[in-house]
Parts: C-alpha cells; structure tokens; sequence
C-alpha cells in the first residue's frame, strides 16, 4: 500500500488528528482471529462491562457506538421524553459542533447558558431551569456539561458534585460529554469515577478517539433509572456495529494498565510546555487558563495564516483573532519546539 502522508509532520488542529496507539492496534490484531458473535454478543464486549465497572462502579453498564456525536445523542435521547429539554453551556460541543444532531437527529431541545469559561455551576443552571408545569415550555429534564469544556477548562470533583447534587434537587438527570474526560482525570490526578460516578453523574459519554482509538466511543450508564432503551436507541441511530468486538477490545485495552492515563498525562504535559513556549512572545496572548491539553492565544491574523501553511490548527474566533491549538497522546517535546520556534519566526517576519 501507498502512504500517502509523511507520518513525522504533526499539527496542533486536534487530537483527533492522531493516529492509533500500538497497543490498541495490537489489541485489535488480537481480537481478529477466527469467528465472534456480531452485534455485542461476543467475548470481548462481555468482558468490557467488568473493565467499565472497575472504573466506574458496580451499576455501570456500556454500549459502544461509533463516534462522540452519536454517544451524546443516544445518551440524551435515552434520558428524555420527547417533550423535555436539555440545559447546557453555550459553548458546549452540542450546540456548537455537532451539526444541530441533537435537535435534528435527536429531536432535543438544547436549553443554552452563557458562561465565562464553558463551565456551568448552580446558579448558572437556575437560568434555564424554570418553567416546570408550562405547557408552553420545554421541560427542562437534563443538565448535560462537558469535561474537559470547549474551552479547556477543567470540572473538579467538587464542582461536578455540586451541579449533581442541585440538578437532582430540581428533578433534573445529570449528562456528561466525556470525550476528553481521561485529560480531566490526569489533569487532577483523580480516578475516572470520581468526576463522575462518586460526583453523582448519571449518564456518561466516555471518550476514546481522541485519547488513541481507531475509532468508538462509549455511552455508559452509571445510575441505572436515569436512561430508559439505550440498545434499541442505539440500533435505531444506526450504532449498533456489527464487528462490535473490534470496538470493546480497544477499550479493554485503553483501560487496562492504565493506558488511558498515560495518553492524558503525555497530551497535558505538551499542553504546559506549548503553553509556556509561546507565552512570553512578542504578539502573543494566552487569554485562558491552560488546564489540560488545549491552549487557546491570540495572535495577528497574518502570522496566523502563515503559521497555518506550515501547520495545521484552527481559527476559534474569527473577529478577535483568538485560535486554538491541541495536543494529543503523540505529540513530542521535538513537536511541540519546533512549532514554538516557527511562531517566533513567523511573529519576527
């Protein structure tokens, strides 16, 4: 076969950019001989239930899907009834980058909040939360946030339990888009369940792709009364893949031997060090914290053009010049260097 790429570029876009981890590929290889069951009866998504219920307690229960969207999707559709309402962050991946799939695929109305940061907290939830009884208003039935956020920024165990504890007061089931949950984790140097299960989560989008899978994600339920149909949902948005066993032996492997720790910690730590290579440049800000693997800066709208020809990353906010740049499990110190030095020589040009 043809490589079509040069595997030593590297670019700062996203860490869904990164290619597969060996071991999980290794895992996939082992799980290829001979027949399996299709469609979830095999081995290997049997054995999945106990990995996810080693992390995330004794009631958890996993379906595999193919992508972070449908993870979410599948999730909340499960925990709503037609009539009922999603709170979020403004800036949370479902209303902003998912292509309206919750409310056009899902059906869901998305109940948004602006915050200073991407993350919601009590208060912040009252804003949305009203209306219960108005037949003229969707009923707000979730509370759905994001961990790590759009914005890099990272929920504490505390925080989380705070928002659980209020949300449950008010009737309200707690989501959780965990598509970079492990870089949380890391971050704070916490277990999994503790910024879920242990903080009163209910329902979890757990993430795989961008922390070193082929592909797949995963809804897990983490209180069993909280989502109603997950495997006919799941069937139903065209989930359920027939070769599931290749999904689940990626996941066994991510999670054992903590794998997914050491893929987060490598991420965040070139978050840091990207983060304090450019900070002191010239013509470059960092406007908000670096908690994980995402460092957002503003710079001049030329230097970012001519950096982008060199590598990739995106514009966040075209009106203020603000762009974003990832790290992923791969990322080096070389990578992270090298493209230091480019923005210093593209701020001097």
């Amino acid at each position: 076969m043809t490589v079509r790429h040069d595997p030593r570029l590297k670019g700062f876009a996203s860490d869904n950019y990164a290619g597969v981890h060996p071991e999980i590929l290794q895992a996939i290889a082992d799980a290829n001989g001979g027949h399996q069951t299709s469609y979830g009866d095999d081995v290997y998504t049997e054995a999945l239930q106990e990995v996810f219920r080693r992390h995330f307690g004794d009631k958890a229960r996993a379906w595999p899907v193919f992508n972070g969207t449908a993870a979410n999707v599948v999730s909340l559709r499960a925990m709503t009834a037609h009539w009922e309402a999603v709170v979020c962050a403004e800036t949370a991946h479902i209303n902003t980058d998912e292509g309206g799939a919750p409310e056009v695929a899902g059906g869901i109305k998305l109940l948004t909040v602006p915050t200073p940061d991407g993350k919601l907290t009590p208060e912040l939830i009252d804003r949305q939360a009203w209306g219960f009884g108005d037949v003229h208003r969707a009923q707000p039935k979730v509370v759905s946030i994001s961990n790590t956020t759009e914005l890099g920024t990272v929920y504490t165990p505390g925080e989380i339990a705070a928002i659980c504890a209020h949300a449950h007061d008010l009737g309200l089931l707690v989501h959780l888009d965990g598509s970079r949950l492990t870089n949380a984790a890391a971050a704070l140097d916490v277990p999994l369940r503790a910024l879920t299960t242990d903080a009163g989560v209910d329902v979890l989008s757990f993430g795989g792709t961008k922390i070193g899978l082929l592909y797949g994600e995963a809804v897990v339920v983490l209180n069993p009364g909280a989502a109603t149909g997950v495997d006919y949902i799941r069937k139903t948005f065209m989930q359920l893949s027939s070769k599931m066993r290749f999904v689940s032996a990626q996941f066994e492997a991510l999670l054992t031997d903590d794998l997914w720790l050491r893929n987060a910690r490598r991420a965040n730590a070139m978050g840091r060090r990207l983060a304090e290579a450019v900070r002191d440049l010239p013509g470059v800000e960092v406007p908000r914290p670096v908690e994980a693997n995402a460092v957002f800066a503003i710079l001049p709208k030329d230097v970012t053009a001519r950096l982008q020809k060199r590598f990739r990353f995106y514009t966040w906010n075209e009106s203020t010049g603000e762009v974003r740049w990832m790290c992923a499990w791969d990322t080096t110190e070389d990578d992270v260097d090298a493209f230091a030095a480019a923005l210093a020589e593209e701020l001097g040009a």
